[in-house]
């Protein structure tokens, strides 16, 4: 009886806490609030940058659920799957956050001081899904593409670009499953590449080229996916 009506005073006061907080000061600065907790498929959430910030939000009334902001940081660019808020941040980081927390961070070498030039478009075309359920991410930048599994975020493979060529992440196009780049070069390298090297296609196993033999992107334990073994 006494547990009883201790319950029956403390759960109101539960029900009425403001927003829970979460944050990581160091080395990543995290810091995330939880406004309202929504059970799975209850309603639909959308992500939105906010003030620097990243903001999952109810769609029907706009009202915030959780947000998720680093200490000095700026978040640049959204890519929503599901499951999954994919995030790129003003110095080079890329996370991927959840209601419960941040599952990952990956720093992207060389990419901050990229980032905050005009060339760089506030990081247009950077994070490029590699399939339609986003299992695999492309992280685009000028001298390299870093492809990620998004479940733990592992790094899978990475391709650099050609001697005397950039890639330019914002001149790329998603179509029937492979994701084209451009890869401008120099004049004097210009004048020794094909124009067709001056694009390259990937998908979640790599760079699509005859004959090759990449290895498979499952986690752990999991059983190989034989369909994506494919040569285009």
């Amino acid at each position: 009886m006494a547990l009883a009506l201790a319950l029956s005073a403390v759960l109101p006061l539960l029900a009425t806490a403001p927003a829970q907080h979460w944050w990581q000061t160091a080395p990543y600065g995290d810091r995330l609030t939880v406004h309202a907790r929504v059970a799975d498929g209850e309603a639909s959430t959308g992500v939105r940058t906010r003030d620097g910030a990243v903001e999952a939000y109810d769609v029907g009334s706009g009202r915030a659920r959780w947000t998720y902001a680093r200490e000095g940081r700026r978040a640049l660019r959204l890519l929503a799957a599901p499951g999954h808020t994919l995030t790129l941040w003003s110095d080079g980081l890329v996370t991927d956050t959840a209601p419960g927390g941040v599952r990952w961070h990956r720093a992207v070498p060389a990419t901050a001081r990229w980032l905050g030039t005009a060339r760089a478009r506030g990081g247009a075309g950077v994070l490029r899904p590699l399939d339609r359920a986003a299992r695999m991410l492309a992280v685009v930048t000028p001298h390299r593409i870093a492809a990620y599994r998004t479940a733990d975020g592992d790094l899978r493979w990475t391709l650099p670009a050609r001697e005397g060529c950039v890639f330019e992440p914002a001149r790329s196009l998603r179509r029937d499953g492979v994701l084209l780049i451009a890869q401008p070069c120099r004049a004097g390298a210009a004048a020794r590449t094909a124009w067709t090297s001056q694009m390259v296609a990937v998908d979640g196993l790599g760079r699509i080229t005859p004959r090759r033999t990449p290895l498979g992107n499952e986690l752990p334990g999991a059983r190989p996916d034989r369909t994506a073994d494919r040569v285009r």
